[in-house]
């Protein structure tokens, strides 16, 4: 298992819920562990974003956390490794599937509970980069830290840290790098 992949964002069909006390995530219309050509479904080592990273059609935006997937029973069971970064109170809600940094999940710098900024680890291709050329979100290519904040004279200011450089890495614009939206 790998400490992280190059896609940030693989097959994520379907709804989700968690149990807390039990960490089993159940799916509705998932295909948790399926077999295909190349790794485009979840699987046991990868990430699981809980929520809508970024506001949707009709204004929402609730975003829970990562969890790293430790298990799979079925295409609609899985079990994740923690529940210590993700906001309670999390109902049925959309996903992703991410090959991130493992090292985030336990970073409390990255956890959701952090109610006085917002951080977020993003896969920037060769796309993601040229489209953020030239704003405050300009950054290089691969697994970037990204943690915005606004200063006490209210100036949003935007911290950038480049986790792992890398490549031919494949993000599938949701949810997309800050510069391009």
């Amino acid at each position: 298992m790998a400490l992280w992949g190059n896609n940030d964002n693989l097959n994520n069909a379907g709804t989700v819920s968690l149990n807390y006390a039990t960490r089993v995530v159940t799916g509705t219309g998932t295909t948790f562990g399926a077999a295909g050509a190349g790794h485009t479904e979840a699987q046991v080592g990868d990430i699981i974003r809980f929520g809508h990273r970024d506001a949707t059609d009709a204004g929402i935006s609730t975003y829970f956390g990562d969890a790293v997937i430790i298990s799979i029973a079925s295409a609609t069971s899985l079990t994740i490794g923690s529940t210590a970064g993700l906001k309670t109170g999390m109902g049925s809600t959309v996903f992703t599937i991410s090959q991130c940094p493992k090292s985030t999940i336990t970073d409390s710098n990255y956890s959701q509970r952090n109610s006085d900024k917002d951080t977020f680890v993003y896969g920037v291709s060769a796309d993601g980069q040229a489209a953020a050329a030239g704003t405050q979100y300009e950054e290089g290519v691969g697994w970037v830290g990204i943690t915005t904040y606004n200063d006490n004279s209210g100036n949003l200011r935007v911290k950038k840290e480049i986790l792992v450089a890398m490549s031919g890495i494949s993000t599938g614009n949701r949810p997309a790098f800050p510069g391009q939206k």
